[in-house]
């Protein structure tokens, strides 16, 4: 949009049912509370995986318990519970918990950092399931939200057009993987290089591509 043309604007592509990003919450959190004033952060949902009503094929289920603990090995104080694969049916469906950000984000920004959060805990914490409607909506009562609008907005045609305009938008940015980090600054795009454990790592890169176009600008 063309009031975005000078903004300095940080991307950060997710999706909250992704076990990388839950990896990186932590180093997330001192990366934004670190930049500068003047760069605007804007979550962009990328959409892991469609509406499913079917079970996860167990050699999926097998995979992503895989991932978990690598993650754990390379990540230090990031722990998964792994009771989830046992005390819920689990689905390959991520669309579900996109759509309640946005719906929370619809109550407010402050709300939607919660519900990303609270996502994550019950998911990779709790062994609730968040693919599933009453999982999401008993998230936001805990929160403290409107529970009737949000269980109104969670599954409307609106919120799922909403979460297909981030998810394209994130495509037309060749964003093909999660989390990611894009820098748009002078009308230049930048993909930052994602360190899972040390926020300088990022704080650099941003800090060093504004101080370049300063001195050319």
């Amino acid at each position: 949009m063309d009031e975005d043309k000078n903004k300095t604007i940080l991307y950060y592509v997710h999706d909250p049912m992704c076990s990388w990003c839950w990896g990186f919450h932590q180093t997330w959190q001192q990366v934004k509370l670190s930049l500068p004033p003047e760069v605007e952060i804007r979550n962009l949902l990328g959409g892991l995986a469609v509406d499913n009503d079917e079970p996860m094929p167990e050699e999926l289920q097998h995979s992503l318990q895989t991932i978990w603990k690598k993650i754990e090995q390379h990540i230090p104080n990031v722990h998964f519970n792994f009771d989830f694969w046992t005390q819920c049916m689990p689905r390959r469906s991520t669309y579900p918990a996109c759509r309640a950000v946005i719906a929370a984000r619809n109550q407010s920004v402050h709300y939607e950092e919660m519900m990303i959060v609270a996502i994550q805990q019950a998911y990779y914490q709790q062994a609730k399931n968040p693919s599933d409607t009453t999982v999401l909506i008993s998230l936001a009562e805990m929160l403290g939200m409107n529970k009737e609008q949000f269980s109104q907005q969670l599954n409307h045609p609106d919120t799922q057009q909403q979460l297909q305009i981030e998810i394209n938008l994130a495509q037309d940015k060749g964003i093909q993987g999660f989390p990611s980090l894009l820098l748009e600054h002078n009308n230049r795009t930048i993909l930052l290089d994602i360190n899972y454990n040390k926020a300088d790592v990022m704080i650099a890169q941003v800090l060093e591509i504004m101080s370049y176009n300063k001195t050319i600008y």
